[in-house]
């Protein structure tokens, strides 16, 4: 049978739909975002606070600048936080045909470009795209065909990206050439049942696992490079998004969730959705890859 954990709660934030951690190794905070209202936080786990950016728009995920400040993907392309949280530019506009999408879940990659993908706001099954934002600013669609673009990871060398399309419940592996940025040989490596939840965001541990984030599932999922399940972390939410691991040494487990989905009998069953949790897992994490512009 697979460990159990139990987590702590390192922030309540009562989140709309809580996304996107990523851990500020160089400030020692955790940044993530609440998708609908647009709102980006960075969170300081030795004092509890949390202070917020409002973006004006929907912000699906966020990646730190080698530089200082952030690379965003926003309702409608990509944009930059400066260092202060003080101005938002935007430097990119994608426009897609069809229904009306939006950015959701980003990282950057190895080489320090920014990938993200988009789905529609009404979940119109295969309209969405996989996206890269080059360190000039361009944009590359990577690929299409996608209903709701969710979780990405790589390994420690760069050569397996890992992808997650939420409906088709499971994750997808690719060769990756970081030198190029080009994908290639898409192959099925962890299956998830349905009564799981739907597979969400996700991380990479020290060790190769995968942490995946289980939307309807009150879950993170770890599994084994060979696709197996061997850890669970249960979670007072529904509705759980994204881990990242942060803290010294990398050795804590954030997770996002959300309170979107859930009516008001099942918010005050469930009075901790949108909360920010941390757990210790008994493994770390890899480095942060920050844009490299």
């Amino acid at each position: 049978m697979p460990a159990s954990l139990r987590p702590d709660i390192a922030f309540d934030g009562h989140a709309t739909l809580g996304e996107g951690p990523v851990w500020d190794d160089e400030h020692q905070r955790l940044v993530w975002v609440d998708i609908l209202p647009g709102l980006v936080h960075r969170f300081d786990p030795a004092t509890g606070g949390d202070h917020v950016f409002r973006a004006g728009k929907q912000v699906g995920s966020t990646a730190l600048r080698h530089g200082g400040g952030l690379v965003l993907a926003v309702e409608d392309g990509f944009a930059l936080l400066d260092p202060g949280w003080q101005r938002l530019d935007q430097v990119a506009v994608v426009e897609h045909p069809g229904p009306p999408v939006r950015f959701n879940e980003g990282k950057c990659d190895p080489a320090g470009r920014f990938l993200a993908g988009t789905m529609a706001y009404d979940e119109t099954s295969a309209v969405g795209s996989l996206y890269r934002l080059g360190t000039d600013f361009a944009v590359t669609k990577l690929f299409d065909g996608v209903t709701i673009s969710n979780g990405l990871a790589w390994t420690a060398d760069g050569a397996t990206m890992y992808y997650i399309d939420s409906p088709t419940q499971g994750v997808d592996a690719f060769d990756y050439d970081a030198a190029t940025g080009r994908l290639g040989n898409r192959r099925r490596v962890v299956d998830i049942p349905a009564e799981a939840g739907l597979p969400d965001g996700m991380t990479l541990d020290a060790d190769g696992c995968l942490w995946v984030a289980l939307w309807g599932g009150s879950a993170v999922h770890r599994y084994t490079p060979d696709g197996r399940l061997d850890t669970v972390l249960s979670l007072p939410a529904p509705n759980i998004t994204c881990p990242v691991f942060g803290g010294p040494g990398l050795g804590t487990l954030y997770v996002t969730s959300a309170r979107e989905g859930l009516d008001e009998r099942q918010l005050a069953a469930q009075p901790h959705a949108g909360a920010l949790f941390a757990a210790d897992v008994g493994a770390c994490g890899l480095p942060t890859l920050r844009f490299a512009s």
